[in-house]
């Protein structure tokens, strides 16, 4: 049984790096017919472009599973795992930590920062923010509202609005923190790898106190993190390719 499962693994780790290497090839293809000078932009920003279809592919497939209800079993497994792991004296540090990923604290920084960002003539970062956000939680709302997942119910946890299916707070927190590390790396260069740091570390967290709190399943947070970083990446890059004029060849 366990090579059976295994031989499963390798087949679709395999079958998602095929799907991620046709989806590149097939936009490279399309860039060379798009417009003059196109592949190189695209070759420039390739690492960018395959973290953007890994994350895309792989928040496609937990998606898949979470539908056919595949990952049950996992789930709930690594759930309790998380729980007979996490010492009782750490769940105040885990509660706290969950509030920096609620909307309570995401929304109205959001805000002030967007503001700071265009007052201060940085109106890349305040559009890069804020389409980052406001995509992010009709996502949310709109993944919910369409999964319906029920939330665990192995141990009694404190109630949240909305289904489980994906962790809204992972979810925007992964978009703020990486749309915040992207305008960091713009606007001081020298502070890309320390700001890409903090906001791994941040997201990590965030996701983590989800599983300890028992108020979301591993798929739901996985799911939110793959989304999370893909919006502000995918709508930095494509702010990036607008400002090319449109040459046909």
């Amino acid at each position: 049984m366990n090579l059976i499962g295994n031989a499963e693994f390798v087949f679709d780790v395999f079958k998602l790096a095929f799907y991620i290497a046709c989806a590149y090839w097939a936009l490279y293809v399309y860039a060379r017919h798009l417009q003059t000078g196109w592949p190189r932009r695209f070759t420039d920003r390739r690492f960018a472009i395959l973290t953007l279809l890994t994350l895309l592919i792989v928040g496609i497939k937990i998606f898949e599973d979470v539908i056919a209800k595949e990952s049950g079993p996992v789930d709930t497994a690594l759930l309790w795992f998380v729980r007979e792991k996490t010492p009782t004296h750490w769940l105040g540090f885990f509660t706290m930590v969950t509030l920096s990923g609620s909307g309570k604290f995401l929304a109205p920084a959001t805000a002030a920062l967007a503001s700071l960002f265009f007052v201060t003539q940085h109106r890349r970062e305040a559009t890069l923010l804020m389409l980052c956000m406001l995509s992010t939680w009709a996502l949310t709302y709109t993944l919910k509202a369409l999964v319906d997942r029920a939330r665990p119910d192995l141990w009694s946890t404190a109630w949240y609005w909305g289904a489980s299916f994906p962790s809204g707070h992972t979810l925007s927190t992964a978009a703020f923190a990486t749309a915040l590390s992207l305008c960091a790396a713009r606007l001081w260069p020298w502070s890309r790898y320390a700001a890409a740091t903090l906001a791994a570390v941040w997201i990590f967290l965030v996701g983590l106190s989800r599983l300890v709190l028992g108020v979301h399943w591993p798929t739901d947070v996985l799911a939110a993190i793959c989304l999370g970083v893909f919006i502000p990446l995918a709508i930095s890059l494509a702010l990036d390719m607008h400002q090319y004029p449109r040459v046909r060849n």
